[in-house]
């Protein structure tokens, strides 16, 4: 295909090194491999990416769905964020056995916890099917019929690709939809905690720090993969064994120094950079305020509630967590937007588009793409803020509402008879029972009380019965009376058959609210904007080709989509504001100048400070400094969490955490001159290992290197 020879020609020709963008490894013979290799890599895109032999994708471990981790022994020890194990820790976590606060180490295999319904998959090998998935699709002018064709052939190809029989296929789409690969993929369902460090290392700055440089966290974990005794992936049991990777990574004490080669391998969640004007404009000045308004309220309740009480705070550390972070992505991405003026960057960009489809004589296809654009998200502007309201105050972030909704989509199983209802109720019924347990109802209430009021005020399409209800009124109704309260009372809601458990339902004031509001969402507002959204997906999909084609000397990477990439950079610091520049790398000292003694945030274990004190830093130290993180020029964003930053030689020697606040944009316009990830030092992971947590069990079993000393492998402690 004509777009396959351009993507080769992108791939394959030379030009000077460039730092961001999300490659696929498979892909990165030639310009990209090139590029590397002048920004510093010593090794070759066979050591980073090979099915034949091993490399280093096979240490590279998609984290129970949401998150990076790698491979860091031959006994299969994964190191990924704490916040990525947030909820394994939590979950094992209790009043009397607080994790959270304490934090865990397993001093032998018997010690390690079991995670029921916790995954980890690698990548066995990266296959193009664009062709195939394409076929019979060039004669149809609906786009619903041609993504119904395209939904066709991607089923029969996953279903026909060659593999073993515990590995599954999965087809994802690149280039909005220009280019469709392959992963063949292998899951570990037996993923056990082996350690973590408390929340004052593991979380600390908590949210006042997050997203910001400089930064002082030590935002690690360690879990196992366990197989069967053939290495194979299986379910939890007592006779499973240690994993034994075909790779893990060696671990470099050497450090890093500004201008470093960094490559950081993952999962990287989404992005958008190649929207038109008019997306950015929405999102900048409608959509991300909506929600940052949402999460703002929702989050004042939860906090005034935690600081008071520990039970709660152990109950909705998690959420908490999971709500403020993309609240103050959010409020970053559009400062930064607005900063480096990506509005005016993208039209500017346009009109030079617009110039190159007439100069090249292309009016016939892409005349009216942008016109299109503006019309479709000039329509899609309302739609798409119900839209958010909806699934933000709904599904997200009011949990009587999200239980209520789950009960809604149970009452429309019904449609499809009355054992696929009763199926449903009991499947339900299991799945609620972990959310109750971390379900408060007076802090829920009041969760209700602030957002619901938003939703009825400023939401577009909002029912009319809604607007003319006392907020506060309807808050005392649907928490007095409703069974959605508590796990018990559910139950009892969903006794006997299945006229029963309708009538019941339907007379339950929690319930009754959530289906006035999701029969209005799905009868006034998502048909519409699904029907738009799809118009401007064929929209951009052309848009994306057409810039290919017009564009031939400009670099394209594919946005990111929870499939496994590379980005490649150096260590370096930035100036964010007027007469302000940061250093790249920060130490155990900063962390002595942020802390107050038992603050939520920025408390510091005593142990900690005495190992300061006495800069017992072992071999991990730096000229006599303790380093806690560095930043680089990697483009990094959600999914990406727990990744290995990775040196030139292939050894690890970070693990990506967050980005810089002045940088969140990235996910829409990556600018190189502001835009760092945050990466914790592997030698501070180490520190509190080996120096805090005393666990030198777990670093017997991992590769000390120093590569810039000859790769002469460490001792294992001093």
């Amino acid at each position: 295909m004509k777009f396959l020879r351009l993507l080769l020609l992108f791939i394959v020709t030379p030009i000077f090194a460039q730092q961001g963008g999300m490659w696929i490894p498979s892909l990165l013979k030639g310009m990209n491999e090139s590029e590397m290799k002048n920004l510093g890599m010593k090794m070759k895109a066979e050591d980073i990416y090979n099915v034949n032999k091993s490399s280093l994708k096979d240490a590279i471990v998609h984290f129970d769905g949401g998150c990076t981790s790698e491979i860091i022994s031959e006994k299969g020890l994964l190191l990924t964020n704490h916040h990525c194990g947030y909820d394994a820790i939590q979950s094992h976590s209790t009043v009397e056995s607080d994790y959270l606060q304490d934090g865990f180490w397993a001093k032998d295999l018997s010690q390690e916890l079991a995670n029921p319904g916790m995954v980890a998959s690698l990548i066995v090998s990266i296959n193009d099917v664009t062709d195939k998935v394409l076929e019979g699709t060039v004669e149809l002018t609906s786009e619903v019929e041609k993504q119904k064709k395209i939904q066709e052939n991607i089923n029969a190809i996953q279903k026909s690709f060659p593999k073993e029989e515990w590995q599954e296929n999965k087809i994802k789409t690149f280039y909005e939809g220009n280019q469709f690969i392959l992963f063949v993929t292998e899951t570990f369902k037996d993923i056990r905690l082996v350690g973590t460090p408390p929340s004052s290392i593991g979380k600390f700055g908590s949210d006042t720090d997050n997203w910001i440089w400089p930064r002082h966290t030590g935002d690690f974990s360690l879990f196992r993969i366990y197989a069967s005794k053939d290495n194979k992936p299986a379910e939890y049991s007592k006779d499973n064994v240690p994993y034994t990777p075909k790779h893990f990574l060696p671990i470099s004490l050497d450090g890093v120094s500004e201008d470093d080669f960094t490559l950081v391998f993952g999962f990287p969640g989404r992005t958008q950079e190649y929207l038109p004007s008019f997306a950015v404009e929405q999102i900048v000045n409608t959509l991300n305020p909506a929600k940052i308004e949402i999460r703002d309220a929702a989050l004042k309740v939860q906090d005034g509630f935690m600081r008071k009480d520990k039970a709660i705070k152990i109950q909705y550390a998690s959420k908490y967590a999971r709500i403020a972070n993309y609240w103050k992505k959010w409020i970053g991405e559009k400062q930064g937007l607005e900063k480096s003026n990506a509005i005016q960057i993208k039209q500017n960009f346009e009109k030079e588009f617009q110039n190159k489809v007439i100069s090249q004589g292309r009016t016939a296809p892409y005349d009216n793409l942008l016109k299109g654009f503006k019309n479709n998200y000039d329509e899609i502007a309302e739609y798409a803020l119900a839209r958010d309201y909806f699934q933000e105050v709904v599904l997200r972030n009011t949990e009587l509402l999200s239980f209520g909704f789950k009960l809604y989509q149970l009452e429309q199983s019904l449609s499809k008879g009355e054992q696929a209802f009763n199926d449903r109720k009991e499947n339900l019924i299991k799945d609620l029972e972990e959310s109750y347990k971390n379900f408060n109802a007076e802090v829920d209430e009041k969760v209700f009380e602030q957002l619901i009021a938003l939703y009825g005020d400023k939401s577009p399409f909002a029912p009319e019965a809604l607007k003319k209800e006392s907020y506060s009124k309807l808050t005392s109704e649907v928490y007095k009376k409703s069974k959605l309260t508590s796990y018990n009372s559910l139950k009892d809601l969903l006794k006997g058959d299945v006229k029963t458990v309708i009538k019941n339902l339907n007379k339950d004031s929690g319930y009754a609210l959530v289906k006035i509001l999701s029969d209005n969402y799905f009868t006034n507002i998502s048909p519409r904007y699904e029907e738009l959204n799809l118009q401007i997906a064929a929209l951009q999909r052309d848009y994306m080709k057409a810039q290919l084609e017009l564009f031939p000397e400009s670099r394209y990477f594919p946005d990111a989509n929870s499939t496994l990439r590379i980005t490649y950079g150096k260590v370096k610091g930035y100036n964010p504001n007027d007469a302000v520049y940061y250093e790249p790398v920060t130490h155990l000292e900063g962390i002595m100048e942020k802390y107050i003694p038992n603050d939520y945030e920025f408390d510091v274990p005593s142990k900690l400070i005495e190992l300061y004190k006495a800069k017992d830093y072992g071999q991990y130290a730096d000229n006599g400094k303790m380093p806690v993180c560095f930043i680089g020029t990697n483009h990094t964003t959600g999914g990406n969490s727990g990744s290995p930053a990775i040196d030139a030689n292939g050894n690890l020697i970070g693990l990506n955490f967050d980005r810089v606040w002045e940088g969140t944009m990235s996910d829409i316009h990556y600018d190189p001159e502001i835009c760092r990830n945050i990466m914790v030092d592997i030698r501070y992971v180490l520190f509190i290992v080996d120096k805090y947590a005393n666990a030198q069990n777990l670093i017997e079993e991992m590769k000390l290197v120093h590569p810039k000393k000859g790769n002469k492998k460490s001792k294992k402690r001093k």
